[in-house]
């Protein structure tokens, strides 16, 4: 005989559970996508966390104009399921990058579920400060 257990309630309900019901849609993060970024010895490096994912097929990382864009389409297997979590369809994460990014010089590995995607940082020239002349500007006399 099996038994059922019983759910323990928390006051206000999980707010998290809640935001994942069907209205969670409406929240404001809401990419699937969840990522860390920290800046080391030059480099800034962008974990994703794509966990079950094929990199060759389901993931796409492209670097254009100062934006980092990590693209990733999981699909559903056609399997009789009684119940899942898991999100499937495009999710897409699109970031800034900082000022001296090297666009050309960009490197992307992953292992055990992380995206890890590294670009090389360098120094942005520094622009010299320009004094900029003010005219007095001349009262136009009515005539």
């Amino acid at each position: 005989m099996s038994t059922l257990t019983r759910k323990e309630t928390r006051p206000f309900m999980d707010l998290f559970d809640w935001m994942e019901a069907p209205w969670g849609v409406f929240r404001p993060v809401s990419s699937g996508i969840r990522t860390e970024t920290l800046v080391k010895d030059g480099h800034l490096t962008v974990r994703a966390e794509l966990p079950g994912m094929d990199p060759e097929k389901e993931i796409d990382v492209t670097v254009d104009d100062g934006i980092l864009t990590i693209k990733a389409d999981r699909h559903e297997e056609q399997i009789d399921k009684t119940h899942s979590e898991f999100r499937y369809g495009m999710s897409v994460r699109r970031m800034a990058l900082p000022a001296g990014a090297d666009e050309q010089h960009v490197q992307a590995s992953y292992d055990k579920g992380i995206l890890e995607v590294t670009i090389d940082l360098k120094e942005p020239a520094k622009k010299a400060e320009r004094k900029i002349p003010i005219r007095l500007a001349r009262a136009v006399k009515a005539g």
